[in-house]
């Protein structure tokens, strides 16, 4: 049976994963950096794990605003949009340097700074994070899922927008992916003034 991944909807339990994230790995700050990044441009995590160096940071070291990527797989172009995250990867920049991380990937993997992280060991960073909260909807899409979720909400449900965002070619497709519960239509639906 495949897991449900699910969005984020409520800022304690967000705050609760990040902080798990952050604190309870020994690469906790590149396990937090990679989530913040993945939940602010709304890549899927093949994407995320595919970003270099030179795709976030300029030559003298500062941060990009923009960086074009080509999804794997759509293999659409792809604005990211990084000022969001700027202060978690400056932080992640002061990290790799302490540790002498030295990789072209953003997100190198410890054993293997030659390779980045992959899918698999950031699933099972994810599946601990949700056994240490008792939290059964957590995996690598969960990023994804909840910084769309979050822009969805918090832009008056622009879905114009979130499907830009996500790089889909249908409405019906980000609808889909946003996959409201009876709960979120009945709390959309209670702002309407019906008349």
């Amino acid at each position: 049976m495949q897991q449900v991944v699910l969005p984020i909807k409520d800022s304690n339990v967000l705050k609760e994963v990040q902080d798990t994230l952050l604190n309870n790995f020994k690469a906790g700050r590149r396990n937090y950096t990679i989530f913040q990044v993945g939940k602010a441009t709304l890549l899927r995590v093949s994407d995320v794990m595919q970003l270099k160096l030179v795709d976030v940071f300029n030559s003298d070291g500062s941060i990009k605003q923009n960086t074009f990527i080509h999804d794997k797989k759509t293999g659409k172009a792809n604005t990211l949009y990084l000022k969001p995250v700027q202060h978690d990867l400056s932080f992640y920049q002061q990290w790799l340097t302490e540790n002498s991380l030295q990789s072209e990937w953003l997100f190198p993997s410890i054993q293997h700074p030659d390779r980045h992280i992959t899918e698999k060991q950031f699933y099972k960073v994810m599946s601990k994070v949700g056994d240490l909260l008792g939290i059964n909807y957590l995996g690598t899409h969960t990023m994804r899922k909840t910084g769309t979720y979050r822009v969805y909400t918090q832009s008056n449900y622009n879905i114009g927008l979130v499907m830009h965002l996500l790089n889909h070619s249908s409405e019906a497709m980000t609808l889909a992916y946003l996959g409201l519960d009876q709960a979120s239509q009945e709390m959309m639906l209670d702002q309407i003034d019906f008349g």
